[in-house]
């Protein structure tokens, strides 16, 4: 088993830059799925046309290309650092989604959740801090 690594300030970077990364495709995604209106899909030339307005959609590639730079750079970060710290690091996506959520599609976003935000934000500062400390003490 191999020593645990702390978190330094360019695997942070980089990890902050996986979750800008996830609220690209999700926001891409997101786009996707308004131009498809409410597609119902009862025959399989229903299911060809949803294919075929997703696949002439810009966003559609976009979200595609955020997700496999996505999968490079979590490769990397986990081959230098710790699952149980990078995953909850990474968990800042919680908090920009929702606020992307809100300037571009109107959405709201209920105080309870935002509660609920919060203790992630909260979280991934504690789990930063342990994980520095881990780093100094070993």
């Amino acid at each position: 088993m191999r020593k645990n690594r702390p978190l330094t300030f360019i695997l942070f970077v980089l990890i902050v830059s996986t979750d800008v990364l996830e609220t690209v495709a999700q926001f891409c995604f997101k786009k996707t799925a308004l131009l498809q209106h409410s597609v119902t899909i009862t025959s399989i030339s229903d299911a060809l046309r949803f294919i075929s307005v997703a696949v002439a959609n810009p966003f559609l590639w976009l979200a595609l290309l955020a997700v496999a730079v996505l999968f490079c750079l979590w490769v990397t970060i986990l081959s230098k650092i710790d699952l149980s710290v990078a995953i909850p690091v990474a968990s800042f996506s919680y908090i920009t989604i929702p606020l992307v959520s809100i300037i571009f599609f109107g959405e709201k976003i209920p105080f309870l959740r935002w509660i609920g935000i919060g203790f992630i934000l909260l979280g991934v500062i504690l789990v930063s801090l342990s994980s520095h400390r881990q780093g100094k003490e070993t």
